[in-house]
């Protein structure tokens, strides 16, 4: 008996797991909320303080002929035979017409960089976030996702950077309805279609993470994904068309990364539906 009392002692009982009220709940997000708003003011000052690398070797350089892929699509213009597709000297004048228009466009552009570049703590920080809310199996089951979340969104970004970017460029920037009408591209319009494209695509390429959540709660299915590929290639062709110059073959480099990713969320979805019919 007493070798018992002992043990009990040695090893007490695990106490039961306290329930958080709404408010422990909010307590836990703001800290949550608060880590991330100080990575992202590290960077951003970070970003700051760099001016003139951010904005010359990375925001303008696309607008330049010696960017890499402009430089790309001449040699695939000379190699096909289609003058069409090399951007050539863009050429692009890019005036300020406010006052305050390059202070203020040094800030913005540095808190994009900050958001951008903290993506990968901020999704980590927000499965932190949840992680509790979830089982044990369901932990183990998505110890990937912040990683997979991270890959893909740097993933889009760089895509959107390297490729979109420059293409769209390539194409407003050079078009013209008339020769007497000359393109003087405004600092704010430029700094806005950068970051857009970049930043929209960047959430676009996390298409596999949404499709695997709406798949486990049970609002679509991977049968709905198959039935609506070819409404979905129209989609991406007609997306493609809009930000790319128009030739075929820019189009089809933007539109075959899209839909793989879109065959690579029926992938994800037939998975977790066969492992829900599993549990079933």
């Amino acid at each position: 008996m007493s070798e018992v009392l002992t043990n009990k002692k040695n090893h007490p009982a695990p106490e039961p797991e306290v329930e958080m009220s709404f408010w422990d709940h909010i307590d836990a997000l703001r800290g949550h909320l608060f880590r991330s708003a100080i990575a992202i003011v590290v960077l951003a000052i970070a970003a700051f303080l760099n001016r003139e690398f951010i904005f010359d070797k990375i925001i303008l350089a696309p607008k330049d002929s010696g960017f890499i892929t402009n430089r790309f699509f001449c040699r695939i213009g000379e190699w096909m035979n289609m003058p069409s597709i090399c951007p050539g000297d863009l050429d692009l004048k890019i005036i300020n017409i406010n006052l305050s228009g390059q202070f203020t466009t040094h800030m913005y552009i540095s808190f994009f960089t900050g958001l951008i570049v903290s993506a990968p703590y901020i999704i980590w920080e927000v499965w932190r976030f949840i992680k509790p809310a979830l089982y044990e199996k369901e932990r183990k089951h998505s110890s990937g996702a912040v990683l997979s979340m991270s890959v893909l969104f740097i993933l889009g970004v760089l895509f959107s950077y390297f490729l979109v970017v420059p293409l769209t460029l390539s194409f407003f920037g050079s078009y013209q309805v008339s020769d007497a009408v000359n393109n003087q591209i405004a600092l704010s319009s430029y700094i806005s279609t950068v970051v857009s494209v970049t930043f929209s695509l960047g959430v676009v390429f996390e298409l596999p993470v949404f499709v695997l959540f709406l798949t486990k709660v049970g609002i679509i299915t991977p049968e709905f994904l198959k039935r609506n590929r070819k409404y979905t290639l129209i989609i991406l062709l007609t997306i493609a068309a809009i930000i790319t110059p128009p030739d075929i073959v820019s189009q089809i480099l933007v539109t075959i990364p899209l839909y793989a990713l879109y065959e690579l969320s029926i992938l994800v979805s037939m998975r977790i539906s066969k492992r829900n019919q599993r549990k079933e």
